[in-house]
Order: C-alpha cells, then structure tokens, then sequence
C-alpha cells in the first residue's frame, strides 16, 4: 500500500557514474564535488527527483553525504547505516566516511590537497554549510565553488518530474489554532523585532503556518513549499497551483497570496531593493536564497524559522488528537502482535510481517473511521542479524523468515489526520530466545523506564537526560550508537526538531514537546534489540516538601512490551512497578477498542504482571 519493497541499491552503476560526474570537473572549474542527502527544501525525506545520492553511490540511507574527488569517493553517513553502507555501495570506488566525528568539512581540513576547489549546488547546502566548508577550504588555501547548475542532473538522464502532491486543509479542530492567528503572531514578532519580513523554507513550517498538508515526498504530509511572512501580516505562499484544487484554493486565497514557485526570487528581490530585513533560518535555507537576497541589497537576519519551536510545543488539540491516534494505532498493533505470537515460527518472513501490520493499519482505521492515511517512514522489519541492522530496509533480496529461537524487530508508524506515530517492539520468535539476549533486552527495558519515570527541573535539556536511558547498557560494557529520542510532529514529520534526547541536544524541554523514547542494543551479525514508546513533556505532579516546579513525561504508547524477554530479578522494584502499571493501563485503554474475542483473550495475557 504504502511501502515498497522492490527498491534496492544499484551499486553496480557507481564507476560509471562517478567517472562521469569527474569527466565535468574540468569544465567546471573544480576538483571536488559535495553530494548531500538533502533537496532544494532541506528535508529528511526527498521526492524521487531529488535521490541524487543513491543514484550515483547506491546509498538509500535517510542521511549522508558523498565528498567525489578525483582520486577519492567518500560517503559519510553516521552509525546509524554504517552497516548498510557496506552493503550499498561498491566499496572498490566508495569509502566511508563519519559523519559524526569528521563530517565533510573535518575532512576536507584533515585530508583534502591544499587549494582544492570544491564544487557545491547552492540550493542543497545552507548558509550555515557554506559557511564551514569556507572555513574548511581557507585553512587549505582552497576555495568554494558556487555552481550554476547540479552537473548530476545532466548526467540523470531518466531522472523522474518533480511532485505533484494534492493540498488539502488540516482543519482547526486537529489544528487547534487558525492560520491567521498564526500569521498575525509571527507578524507581531517581526514588527518588535523591526524586520520586514521571514522567509519560511522549511515545508513543515509552512504546512504547520497555513494549516495545509501535503501529498509530496514519502510518508511526511507537508507539501514542498515555501513562504514569505510580512510584519504587516500578509503573507505570500510560494505552491504549484497544480497542486491545489478549489477548496484549497478558496481557503489559501482568504489568508495569502499563492504564487507560482518562480517567482519567490522576484518577491525577495522586490524587499531587498530597498534595503528589506529578512529574516531567515541559516540551518534551514538554501545558500542561493540568501545569496540573493544580499545581492539585491537587502539584509539577512540569521534566527530561528518562528515557527519551529511552537510547532514543536502541540496545543491541547494536537496533544488530544495524538493520544487518540495512539490508542488506534495500539489496537492495530495488538491485533498484529497477537497474529505474529499465532503464525507458526518459520512461516512468516520480514516482508510478509510488515506488509500484514500495513494492513491491519489501515483495516483497524477504517473500523473506527480514523483512515491511515500513510506509514511514517519505511517499516523497520527485522529478524535475527537483520535486527542489528539500526535502519535495516527490508527488500525482496534480503527478504527472510522469521525463524524460532530468534528476536524480531519491528519499528514502525503511521500518519493519521490527528497524528503521527512511531513505535518499535522487540519480541521472541518461539520460546527458546537465549538468556543473553534476554538479559540485553532487559537492560534496554531499564533505559526506556528509566526515561519514562525521568521528573527534572525546567531548563532540562536532551543531552542532560540521555545517559538515564544508557546507564544499565554502560555498565554492563554496552551502547548504542543512535540518539535516545527525537522530536514528533503532529501529522507532519515523523522526525520532527529542535526537541531530541541525545548527546549533542542543547535543547531545553519543553511542556508540550512529542519525543520517541527508544534506547536498544545491536550485535553486528547476531541480534537488535530496541524498545520504543513517544511520550511528551507535561508538568509534573507536585511532591509533599519539594520546592521546585518539576517537569516529567506522560506515555502516549500504549501496546504490550515481551514479558518472554523480560529477566525480572534484573529491574528494580519502582521499574517493575512501572511495566506492570503500564501493562494495566495498555489493556485498560485498548480492551474497548477490540472486538474480537481470541485478541482480547491475547491482550488480557500479554498484559499480565509479573513477579520477582
């Protein structure tokens, strides 16, 4: 319905491919090329169109950046698709790179020859980029190279048309707030802050501004816009009128302009002739927007997108239309857990496992008239050594069963008009998981407890909270190499900033913030474990003699976690507690929602507490 699993990597074009991409550097007038994950928009997920990196390295990860010298091919990803990468690219042309630890710029600074001239698409790299790589290349005496046109594109011979995704309307009951009190916020905010206007160029900003979503990338419902926001509180909303039929038409008409894409340069040209303060996001936006905008003289504020940390902060209806959509989505999820646990082990494979829970999906969302509208992102279908594999992509090459004495992976979501979901259970296939296994799964049990239970002072940040999900793993010698958390949007990006729970998060957490709490472990070649619930940040219940206002989480997950794999002599006595208080709560929230008598007989078990 919503996945494929025919997409696999095409390796064997790289040599020709790169040797092509070197054949331009001459008349180019550089000798390195940067290809990054990234489009024009600076999203996660990208319109067929826009897959320049897997179609020249065969690299399908959702984050990377190939660096094509002419003696050297480097992809950096993070640890996340290290062991995917291996698998992708064809390693007598590709090598690996960090992207972490020595990204693009590091490298460029440790390993490129000196005055290198480095070719980059002005529209696939922000200011902020720019920037560092120009650092980079001044400590080689090297240069960047600012390009009239991406020489892939010319090569991509079959390159695929740009997306035409129909715009609909999130009404103001998900909303909870009107895009024009939107629009007149942001107003305000740059008339105290004497700017003419905001450049939004982050499509699910401009979905969250006009209350619009979308049909153009993969499993994120924002449609790839842009919009121009005036302190006088107009606003021009830069969308394919091809994409938007007449009652979207009628709506957007009664809160901005929509224009054609083509012609955002003439109307940042127009604010600039006279001297106009933009301001814009320098993470988010193209170098060649600003670059423009200064060439026409007009001014370039760098701040943050207005609207990125109050979509991050869901109203009350986001936050009422996200728990019901995770009460469906748990219904959805029992009835297949309950199908898996009664297949015959061996029988079902990684593939036939994710397309039944795409169905089960969309059959329970019919039911209570909830339609899935997408999954959020590919499902994470995993069996034994696949399951080590963090953002393992099942396809029908590496296709395999699910065999006993096993664990089972599966990280999976949905898009629903009143929410996102995300969700990822670890079960044993059969009865005979081995106790290390268990013993693993146990400690990441106690890392997403341990999250779930966290109260903390406001002014808490993601990387202060991170190692309370790590702690149990570091002391028995084990990690992982992913954040603990990342940020949810509210029927918009699955993987939604500034919020996250990481090691490098500054952010502080705030009331209303949807993250995905999801410590695991992963054995190269053996097994992964990973267990993942969304919470959100709430304020927490007042304790007799403190004198502190405190923050905590609340649980918006609700699905059983393998009791099978859980060693209790392991937990603690409140981490016990926890698991079967939240056992009782799941079966309690989702009994009413099934009607079918051996589910509901599965779930009244599979909630269960357990004892020392």
């Amino acid at each position: 319905m919503f996945q494929s699993f025919d997409v696999t990597s095409t390796p064997q074009f790289g040599p020709e491919r790169v040797a092509g991409l070197r054949a331009a550097f001459a008349a180019l007038g550089i000798d390195a090329f940067l290809v990054p994950r990234a489009d024009e928009f600076q999203g996660e997920y990208v319109p067929a169109c826009s897959e320049r990196l897997a179609w020249l390295t065969g690299f399908t990860g959702s984050a990377g950046v190939a660096l094509v010298t002419q003696s050297q091919a480097v992809v950096f990803v993070d640890g996340r698709y290290t062991t995917q990468l291996v698998e992708q690219v064809d390693q007598t042309v590709f090598t690996g790179g960090d992207l972490v630890n020595e990204p693009p710029h590091v490298w460029l600074t440790n390993h490129a020859p000196t005055e290198l001239k480095l070719g980059i698409d002005p529209w696939l790299h922000t200011g902020a980029e720019v920037r560092r790589l120009e650092k980079a290349l001044g400590e080689i005496g090297g240069s960047l190279v600012f390009l009239p046109h991406n020489p892939l594109d010319r090569l991509w011979k079959d390159r695929p048309a740009e997306p035409l995704g129909d715009v609909i309307i999130q009404n103001v009951a998900q909303a909870g707030i009107l895009a024009t009190d939107k629009l007149t916020v942001i107003a305000q905010q740059l008339e105290k802050k004497n700017l003419a206007a905001v450049l939004v160029t982050d499509p699910s900003s401009v979905a969250w501004i006009f209350n619009i979503r979308g049909n153009d990338v993969p499993h994120t419902p924002h449609p790839l816009a842009r919009a121009i926001v005036y302190a006088t509180g107009k606003a021009d909303l830069f969308l394919d009128k091809r994409k938007t039929r007449i009652e979207a038409e009628a709506y957007l008409g009664q809160i901005c302009a929509q224009l054609e894409p083509s012609e955002l340069s003439a109307r940042l040209s127009a604010i600039s002739a006279g001297g106009g303060r933009i301001l814009v996001d320098p993470d988010l936006c193209a170098y060649a927007v600003t670059d423009l905008i200064r060439r026409e003289g007009g001014e370039v504020v760098e701040g943050t997108d207005p609207a990125k940390l109050p979509r991050a902060r869901k109203n009350a209806a986001e936050l009422n239309g996200s728990a019901a959509a995770h009460l469906q989505d748990g219904a959805a999820m029992v009835e297949f857990l309950y199908w898996l646990e009664t297949s015959k082990p061996g029988t079902v494979s990684e593939i036939a496992a994710a397309q039944k829970l795409e169905a089960v999906r969309a059959k329970v969302g019919r039911d209570m008239q909830n339609p899935l509208k997408d999954i959020s992102f590919d499902t994470i279908s995993g069996a034994g050594d696949h399951g080590a594999i963090i953002h393992y992509r099942v396809t029908t090459a590496t296709d395999r069963p699910l065999n006993p004495g096993e664990l089972y992976l599966v990280d999976s979501g949905a898009q629903y008009i009143n929410g996102t979901t995300d969700i990822t259970r670890t079960v044993g296939i059969g009865s005979s998981v081995p106790e290390e296994q268990r013993q693993f799964f146990t400690l990441v049990l106690k890392g997403m407890i341990a999250i779930s239970t966290a109260r903390f002072p406001k002014g808490t940040r993601g990387c202060d909270l991170d190692p309370l999900a790590r702690i149990a793993l570091w002391k028995s010698g084990a990690d992982y190499a992913h954040g603990t958390g990342h940020g949810v949007g509210s029927y918009l990006s699955v993987h939604e900033g500034p919020q996250r729970i990481s090691r490098l998060s500054t952010q502080e957490l705030l009331p209303g913030m949807i993250l995905s709490n999801e410590p695991g472990y992963y054995r190269p070649g053996s097994f992964g474990i990973r267990i993942e619930n969304l919470i959100y940040v709430r304020d927490a219940e007042e304790i007799e003699g403190g004198d502190m206002a405190m923050l905590g989480f609340e649980t918006l997950t609700y699905c059983p976690i393998d009791r099978s794999l859980v060693i209790p002599e392991l937990l603690t006595h409140e981490e016990l507690h926890w698991l079967n208080d939240y056992h009782a709560r799941t079966r309690e929230a989702l009994m009413p929602l099934i009607h079918d008598h051996d589910i509901r007989a599965w779930l009244e078990n599979a909630t269960l507490p357990l004892s020392f």
